[in-house]
């Protein structure tokens, strides 16, 4: 067994400010001082790192965090790193933060590991163990430090408010004394955390909602919502990792489903696409064909766009316009809401760090069962296996 062992008398979680220009977020709110202090830890936060999410230093100095104004300082001192965007991850100034980086820090946030393999490897060179928070993997034990799964749940939400905010009509049904306004049509594509709660949320709103999954073991949750299920003869027992993610599928069985969608999508006032594959493109699922059928007017939330996209029109970050349709590629939506957004991700940062320390000390447990799924470098190596060999197939 491997392992990073900490001076027990003194750990130190670092908490930088997020410096990309379009992240709001903080990676450790004040309320969760208390508990990591509880278990031996000290809270570094750099100067106004919370501000953004509604949390002033004052809220922290009262929680028991110390402030520092220079983030060298946070590096040089803090023994763990948490951040939202991790260096790989953060293409304005992650370089910057990489240069801090020592043998014996521990940087925990999400990292992009597969699409960031230039800065995956100067970290391994650092020797820092580095930890991504989009792997940790779909099990009972990590159920409260799976970030994707909380912000997910927020960019479900913001989604169908997006969505509802751009169509040329409201999303429920009307009666007034000039006529009847029918209910939108809403077409929700996957049904992980995303996609249940943009299925919730369009519900409440009052719109008749129709889901869409390969898995066939969620229709009875898309239904228990009050969606219908758009039935198929495509899905499969074999489209879910051991993680509980979505597998990626042969180019046939693509194929197959732009067909199923395509006489729904044209019926469809507004479409929530949430399909991503750790690690891989996201589908497409949504052809330019499709596009051009459907109503005037129509949206497309594109959830899956920092990937490529759910559609073959989407562009990360932009709002395209085709056939007078718009296809929305947000990004980075839960950031919208950045104090409750903040909120959970702390918990899952607390409760990873929480998992990691013990007897004040900091053990990277290369055969923990949660671990040996999200540490991506260590001791001077990449030792994910994936991206391992991602970086080894880059080299040849």
């Amino acid at each position: 067994m491997e392992s990073t062992d900490i001076p027990s008398n003194n750990i130190i979680l670092g908490i930088p400010s997020e410096n990309h220009s379009q992240e709001r977020m903080v990676s450790l709110v004040p309320k969760n001082i208390t508990t990591l202090k509880q278990i031996g830890i000290e809270v570094v936060v750099e100067h106004d790192a919370g501000m953004r999410s509604g949390f002033s230093d004052e809220h922290y100095i009262e929680a028991g965090a110390t402030i520092e104004t220079n983030r060298s300082e946070i590096f040089k001192s803090a023994h763990i790193i948490a951040q939202v965007r991790g260096p790989s991850k953060n293409s304005e100034s992650g370089q910057k933060d990489i240069v801090n980086l020592r043998n014996d820090h521990i940087i925990i946030g999400f990292l992009q590991p597969q699409f960031s393999l230039k800065e995956i490897k100067q970290i391994a060179d650092k020797g820092s163990t580095s930890i991504a928070m989009e792997l940790i993997p779909r099990i009972p034990k990590a159920q409260n430090m799976d970030a994707l799964s909380s912000l997910a749940n927020l960019s479900g939400y913001k989604a169908v408010l997006l969505a509802a905010s751009l169509m040329p009509k409201i999303f429920p049904l009307m009666m007034t004394a000039s006529g009847t306004l029918r209910p939108a049509k809403i077409l929700v594509i996957g049904a992980g955390v995303a996609g249940l709660q943009a299925i919730a949320t369009a519900k409440r709103l009052g719109a008749l909602i129709t889901g869409y999954d390969i898995r066939p073991a969620v229709k009875e949750q898309v239904e228990s919502l009050g969606a219908k299920f758009l039935e198929d003869d495509l899905s499969s027992k074999e489209s879910e990792t051991k993680s509980g993610y979505a597998k990626e599928m042969p180019k046939e069985f693509y194929a197959n489903q732009q067909k199923l969608l395509l006489q729904e999508i044209s019926e469809t006032d507004a479409i929530i696409t949430t399909a991503a594959i750790p690690g891989k493109k996201a589908p497409v699922l949504i052809t330019t064909e499709m596009v051009s059928n459907m109503k005037s007017g129509s949206v497309i939330v594109d959830l899956a766009a920092e990937t490529g996209g759910n559609c073959a029109l989407t562009e990360a970050d932009k709002i395209i316009e085709h056939n007078n349709v718009s296809i929305i590629g947000t990004t980075n939506l839960h950031s919208t809401v950045p104090k409750d957004a903040s909120q959970v991700y702390s918990n899952n940062i607390s409760n990873l760090v929480s998992h990691i320390v013990q007897n004040n000390n900091a053990e990277i447990n290369l055969e923990d069962s949660i671990l040996k799924e999200v540490v991506v470098t260590h001791k001077g190596n990449i030792v994910h296996p994936l991206i391992k060999d991602l970086s080894n197939s880059k080299k040849e």
